[in-house]
């Protein structure tokens, strides 16, 4: 289930990140239109002036025209109690009328604003909708989910460009107060990730809890885009097969992955922290895949600035030390390890003393 509730649309569960004003804002733009709209008629009403009549037959000067300007727009009219006297009118104009505005507000404002927060929230998600591509899409905001995101930030993807898919509307709730665009929904559901543009999707990063439901995700979003990449997570390391042959690009194995690190933790710690200074982006050492560039077709491996770990050439990927690498060619793809610019944080220089 979904979490929605109406007839579902392509706007279901689809929640943009946004800043919303404070209410005292809000009130003083109303207030701010309406003093607006007010002058505007003021001045209407003054410019055309010889139109109008007065029942005391004295023409019509600035005040009669504000004066007509509040009871129209206030909807109070005239007729049985009229003010007479300058005086009268001007504590209509300055006082009265700024009350019957303040009461419309009170009155009717928490209508007026439910409906147009509902059309600012459509048409917020109909520019986003027609302005998403290249993007990437997470589904599962667990733990899982937010450092792959970290990862992506610290690579440079902006988060306008990465989407959420979770079928907790809390989890969405925390993701918008981040800044990211999230979609209330089962990912393993065609239309919540036709919600998403998977279509349009630069890649797709599966981050469910459970197995099974990364296995169903893979397939249905495979079936969406048949060329997107998609990267999964899978605990048992006997579920990866099965989640390769579903159209997944890359398996990650936790449980596997954190088991080994366990065990190297005790024998080599050291080892265990520059694996962790290496996955975790913007900090110490980084690792970054890149095309060969034309300055450096020709040259071996060891002749480059970064540490070269493997070569991918014709698909078929070589590690560092391979004889059959040779030199470096136009079409290479490297994976380096560089550092990050900056200093580094003092915890991660004290754990690599």
């Amino acid at each position: 289930m979904d979490g929605d509730t109406g007839p579902v649309t392509e706007h279901t569960g689809v929640r943009i990140a946004h800043v919303e004003p404070s209410p005292t804002r809000q009130v003083l733009q109303r207030v701010a239109a309406a003093a607006f709209v007010l002058l505007l008629t003021v001045l209407i009403v003054y410019l055309d002036r010889d139109g109008y009549r007065d029942n005391n037959g004295d023409g019509i000067d600035l005040l009669d025209a504000f004066y007509y300007t509040t009871v129209t727009l206030s909807t109070t009219g005239y007729g049985d109690i009229a003010p007479a006297s300058d005086s009268a009118r001007l504590i209509n104009t300055l006082v009265i009328t700024p009350l019957r505005i303040i009461f419309l507000i009170i009155l009717i404002g928490t209508t007026l604003e439910a409906l147009t927060t509902r059309t600012r929230e459509e048409f917020r998600i109909r520019r986003w909708r027609s302005r998403v591509r290249q993007h990437v899409i997470v589904c599962g905001y667990g733990t899982k989910g937010r450092s792959a995101i970290r990862s992506l930030q610290a690579n440079g993807t902006p988060l306008e460009q990465i989407v959420i898919v979770d079928p907790d509307p809390r989890a969405i709730d925390e993701a918008n107060s981040v800044g990211l665009t999230g979609i209330v929904g089962d990912a393993g559901r065609t239309e919540v990730l036709r919600r998403a543009s998977v279509e349009r999707a630069r890649s797709v990063i599966v981050a469910a809890n459970r197995d099974d439901a990364s296995v169903l995700i893979t397939l249905t979003v495979r079936q969406l885009n048949p060329s997107v990449p998609i990267t999964t997570s899978v605990r048992e390391e006997e579920n990866a097969a099965l989640l390769r042959q579903s159209g997944a690009d890359t398996v990650i194995t936790t449980s596997a992955t954190s088991g080994r690190l366990l065990g190297l933790s005790t024998d080599s710690p050291r080892v265990v922290a520059t694996v962790e200074d290496l996955v975790t982006g913007g900090q110490g050492l980084d690792l970054h895949q890149r095309r060969v560039t034309a300055g450096e077709v020709g040259l071996s491996p060891r002749q480059l600035r970064d540490i070269v770990l493997s070569v991918t050439r014709g698909g078929r990927t070589l590690l560092f030390d391979d004889p059959l690498i040779g030199t470096l060619q136009a079409e290479d793809v490297l994976v380096v390890v560089r550092a990050h610019p900056g200093p580094q944080p003092a915890g991660t220089q004290a754990a690599t003393a």
